[in-house]
């Protein structure tokens, strides 16, 4: 039984279905390669080290390098409960589907939320330095420090990662490949040619590297060991981009948890040979090329490029290739934070939790329209709103980022341990994997989280601003940002999804709530929807009283979910009812009932089909008789265990 075609409603159709593979993104499109490129170039090696080695250098000293690689062990251990979890819901979605599924919509809600705002946040200042870069790479310095020019050319960038996110996520792909082959070398070429230098007669402030650099105990403090690496922790976020796109990976179980492991492997890589290198070559000073000078602080690869190639010949293009990386860096990872924010409220549009236009595709390049441009969008507003307001609030934001990042990681590593703990005694790799890896890496990040914004981030003197609260005084800005930003993403849950939680109540409204009682005939019944993300379909059951004892069974499903699948199955419900009092036969029934489906037309019809299945039982003669529309079939259970497909 199928509804009558009805034509296109725009040029941008809404995704065919909210499950895994079914969204119609463009499935296969890539390889384990393209994966993990997308992986590491959303974290942005190049500018993530010029950002933060100086920060971290300045809080731990000479344990800059064992901090760095000791921030690797909590996002390994979230990327196995991504993998895990990724391997039983391929959904782009991803913590947004995966904490409904653990924890229910709301907390879904907030995981889609947090990862939402981090992006944004992130965007607006990637963009900032992608300006910047791209004005000293050309020589025009005066450009690079107007907050003018630098938010103009942030607005271009961002519109320019929009349309390439735009055109397909195959463009996507090979540009990142591409522009992280180049990155990691010369990253590789920097870290090389560093201890070269340093063990044939360096700087004077070279030092050969020491055992003693990788011992987290000689860090003065435990305050700052946790500082260090709560600052070290976020050089690797980005890696979970991978499972966003997996809906458009092949073998999209498995491989973009694969991506994710390696990923985070080669970031470890990446990250330990290049502070190790940059430490012994620059030392930990405070003047000069010194990794812990202030005035060098959000930038220390710059410098420290001059020094290790020389300002002439090729050292020179070698320190303006340097540039241009940290610049490629920042647009690379304008781009790939494009994808999962775009990916995510797709998803989240799909299963009804915001508003069905950001379900759109594009017809051509199968990638969602108005959750990539609305990304887009929001980003350059944010960035000019913050840059109009002040420069200084700007740069709080991205300390802010680290709360968004540490919530919804969390929430991931939690989500797994709770979706998996029934299977966790079942062996010892699923009570490793799914169970205590994932479990500690979500402790970590409440850790982190609780850590940094109550304690490091709420100090007045911390960042930039500070902003005088109600009760709580003056709290500093990047905490009021951070835990703001997710605090409005609980006041707009109600709001955004009203529309799926009145298709929800009306969806169970129009179940049965109990079942009739019968002289013949026994009935029991259990609804457990298969997608508990959106907790009630367009499914229904019933059991109808029917003359002579008889006993009508109906099974049937209207394909979708939302307001219209629940008005479409609540009118289905009622028909079947009606028909079965004529006591037509089974097939009769249904033939009628598939009159009605394709006669309907305008709002509210089933536009996806609908399944029914419909068997009337007469316990005079022991007889049951049914016939079904698209439907599987009865499955009968004898008394001795038998089960078999009814005939």
């Amino acid at each position: 039984m199928k509804s009558s075609p009805r034509p296109a409603e725009s040029a941008t159709p809404l995704a065919p279905g909210p499950g895994p593979g079914e969204k119609g993104l463009r499935s296969g499109a890539l390889g384990l390669f393209s994966s993990v490129a997308i992986g590491i170039s959303s974290t942005a090696p190049a500018y993530s080290l010029a950002a933060t080695l100086g920060v971290i250098v300045a809080g731990v000293g000479l344990q800059a390098p064992i901090i760095t690689m000791l921030a690797f062990v909590p996002m390994l251990l979230i990327a196995y409960a991504y993998r895990e979890l990724n391997s039983v819901d391929a959904d782009c979605g991803t913590t947004f589907t995966w904490a409904t599924r653990a924890f229910g919509p709301r907390a879904g809600w907030m995981g889609g939320w947090g990862l939402i705002v981090a992006d944004v946040i992130a965007m607006a200042n990637l963009a900032e330095i992608a300006g910047i870069y791209g004005f000293r790479l050309v020589g025009l310095e005066s450009l690079a420090t107007s907050r003018v020019w630098t938010t103009v050319a942030g607005v271009v960038w961002i519109a320019l990662m929009t349309a390439v996110c735009y055109v397909g996520i195959e463009v996507s792909a090979a540009v990142q490949r591409w522009l992280l082959c180049l990155e990691v070398a010369v990253l590789l070429l920097l870290a090389v040619t560093a201890l070269v230098k340093v063990y044939t007669g360096g700087p004077p402030t070279a030092a050969h590297v020491s055992a003693s650099w990788f011992n987290p105990l000689n860090v003065p403090s435990p305050q700052a060991l946790t500082t260090g690496v709560l600052a070290a922790v976020f050089i690797y976020w980005g890696w979970d981009t991978a499972l966003t796109v997996n809906e458009e990976t092949a073998d999209s179980r498995h491989t973009p948890g694969r991506a994710a492991v390696l990923s985070t492997v080669l970031l470890l890589v990446i990250y330990g040979l290049v502070a190790t290198s940059a430490q012994a070559f620059a030392g930990v000073g405070t003047t000069g090329i010194g990794l812990a000078n202030p005035d060098n602080s959000g930038d220390v690869l710059s410098g420290l490029g001059g020094a290790v190639f020389g300002t002439a010949g090729l050292g020179h293009a070698l320190t303006k290739l340097l540039i241009l990386m940290v610049l490629t860096s920042a647009v690379a990872s304008t781009q790939t934070t494009i994808l999962p924010t775009a990916r995510t409220v797709f998803s989240m549009a799909a299963h009804k939790t915001v508003p069905s236009g950001f379900a759109r595709l594009h017809r051509r390049f199968l990638t969602p329209t108005w959750s990539t441009v609305g990304m887009g969008l929001v980003s350059i507003a944010f960035l000019v709103l913050l840059t109009s307001v002040s420069h200084n609030v700007l740069a709080d934001s991205i300390g802010s980022v680290g709360l968004a990042i540490a919530f919804y990681y969390g929430l991931t590593g939690f989500a797994c341990v709770w979706y998996y703990r029934r299977v966790l005694t079942r062996s010892r790799r699923d009570l490793l994997f799914k169970g205590v890896l994932p479990g500690i890496g979500g402790l970590i990040m409440l850790f982190l989280f609780c850590y940094a914004a109550f304690h490091v981030y709420a100090a007045p003197g911390y960042g930039a601003t500070s902003v005088r609260l109600p009760l709580l005084g003056q709290v500093g800005g990047v905490t009021v940002l951070g835990l703001g930003a997710l605090l409005i993403g609980a006041a707009l849950m109600p709001v955004v999804t009203r529309e799926h939680t009145a298709a929800l109540r009306l969806q169970r409204s129009l179940l049965p709530h109990r079942l009739p009682a019968l002289s013949a005939v026994e009935s029991a019944s259990r609804y457990l929807p298969a997608d508990t993300r959106s907790g009630v379909g367009g499914d229904w059951y019933d059991v109808i009283p029917l003359s002579g004892s008889r006993v009508g069974l109906v099974v049937g499903e209207v394909l979708g979910h939302g307001l219209r699948a629940a008005a479409a199955m609540g009118r289905l419900r009622v028909g079947v009812r009606v028909l079965a009092r004529m006591d037509l036969d089974p097939d009769e029934l249904l033939a009628r009932l598939d009159d009605v489906v394709r006669e309907e037309g305008g709002p509210g019809s089933p536009r996806g089909g609908v399944t029914c299945l419909y068997a009337v039982y007469d316990p005079v003669d022991g007889r049951c008789s049914l016939a079904r529309a698209g439907h599987a079939p009865p499955v009968v259970a004898d008394p001795a265990g038998g089960v078999r497909y009814a005939e």
